[in-house]
């Protein structure tokens, strides 16, 4: 036990990953008390319209949609720490803003609109620097560990933060959550202030002169060469689009359907959130890139699961469900994510994952209306498992692709007890 925690917590040995660690973990637990008191003051403030969360998610993620291949490129030819620290500052003024605005109750619906944009921005510029900066924190050998470590910190706070905000919402309603969460906003800043820039891992990335060529179309076009990056980018576009709104709508479930309170909905959202830390910590041991049948097979077990979810017909057995449904949900983003990453040359990891970062978080604004629709026009039920089939329908294809691609089948055999599906070369 003791060997197996040591090699699953590996990164943390490295002083600039743990203060990166500790850093993401503080303001994460706030950004999602934030995101919960906002999705709830959203439907106070619009009358229980899953069409106003929608828009909503849609305003924080358009930023991606537009300016993430232009972080990449700044990745690519600016210092990621410095960036880093410019990101999460303009988050913590916006925040710290938008608090003000709800604890002194003036606070409008259009308030939360231009607000989730702003924030959105800074999301934009922030999140492709902080994919691409893990590997000058630890170096290729660590990598798969530090970005599986990286997960758990997420699904952590997302444990942390929804339970939370349920139960101080219910107490003291949400102002008192947005002023906690913009406070927490300035742990990252402080911790890449106590950087060690002199053991950064740099030494795979050209020289400074060099960078100023790096350009958005180059990386645009070094993905386009490679079918192994394209595979799980194209999947996740697809499944990040239909299936991934969990924030959505979880909300409007717990609200509309099950006619539950801010604690249930925390609920939920813990849930899912206890799974995706094990399928974080499950991706943890992983030292090596993983196959695109481990991506693809995750994907089908993701999508099968949250197409369940959206049938489930008993709050309980939503909860239930939405345990290995989370599980499922990392484990393939991260050997989706891990897969991107180890297969990519240093000089092009910030354009590449800049594409990633876009495809995973960049759908939300043409996926999270359509979702709000949809959950207030059929049910919130509806919403979720129709994505789920969606999704099942992307990652079959997928499978079909790859097989076709490299001239190989899939069959099914026994071992012992169990049958196990194998790929094997056709003549």
């Amino acid at each position: 036990m003791r060997a197996k925690l040591s090699t699953t917590f590996q990164s943390l040995t490295v002083r600039n990953y743990r203060l990166f660690a500790i850093g993401q973990l503080t303001k994460l637990i706030g950004v999602w008390m934030m995101f919960i008191a906002q999705d709830w003051l959203v439907l106070e403030l619009s009358d229980d319209s899953a069409t106003a969360l929608g828009v909503v998610t849609a305003l924080q993620f358009t930023p991606v949609l537009l300016l993430t291949l232009l972080s990449g490129r700044l990745a690519d030819r600016y210092d990621k720490r410095l960036l880093l620290f410019i990101g999460n500052a303009g988050w913590s003024v916006l925040s710290l803003a938008m608090s003000v605005l709800v604890v002194t109750g003036a606070v409008r619906l259009w308030h939360v609109f231009v607000f989730a944009a702003l924030l959105g921005v800074a999301n934009a510029i922030e999140t492709p620097v902080r994919q691409a900066f893990v590997s000058e924190l630890v170096g290729m050998p660590l990598l798969p560990n530090a970005l599986s470590l990286s997960a758990a910190t997420f699904n952590t706070a997302r444990i942390i933060g929804p339970a939370a905000a349920g139960i101080e919402i219910a107490a003291f309603d949400v102002g008192p959550v947005f002023l906690i969460s913009a406070i927490s906003s300035v742990a990252p800043l402080l911790c890449v202030v106590r950087m060690r820039p002199a053991e950064l891992y740099r030494a795979e990335l050209p020289p400074i002169d060099e960078r100023d060529s790096a350009r958005v179309v180059d990386g645009l076009r070094y993905v386009a060469r490679r079918p192994d990056l394209l595979l799980p980018m194209a999947l996740m576009s697809v499944i990040g689009m239909v299936l991934f709104n969990f924030q959505l709508t979880l909300a409007a479930l717990a609200k509309t359907v099950f006619n539950t309170g801010a604690a249930s909905f925390g609920l939920f959202t813990t849930a899912l959130a206890v799974g995706a830390l094990a399928g974080a910590l499950a991706s943890s041991g992983r030292r090596e890139r993983p196959s695109v049948y481990v991506v693809i097979g995750a994907a089908l077990a993701f999508s099968v699961l949250g197409t369940l979810v959206g049938f489930a017909p008993a709050y309980w057995l939503v909860v239930v469900l939405l345990v290995p449904t989370g599980f499922f949900m990392v484990y393939f983003a991260q050997a989706s994510n891990q897969r991107v990453q180890l297969g990519v040359d240093a000089a092009f990891r910030g354009r590449v994952m800049a594409l990633w970062v876009l495809v995973f978080l960049g759908t939300n604004p043409v996926g999270a209306p359509l979702i709000g629709w949809v959950a207030e026009r059929f049910g919130a039920g509806a919403s979720i498992w129709l994505g789920g089939l969606i999704s099942i329908t992307a990652a079959t294809a997928a499978l079909a692709w790859q097989l076709r691609h490299t001239g190989s089948r899939l069959r099914l055999r026994r071992s012992g007890v169990k049958w196990v599906a194998v790929v094997e070369r056709t003549a």
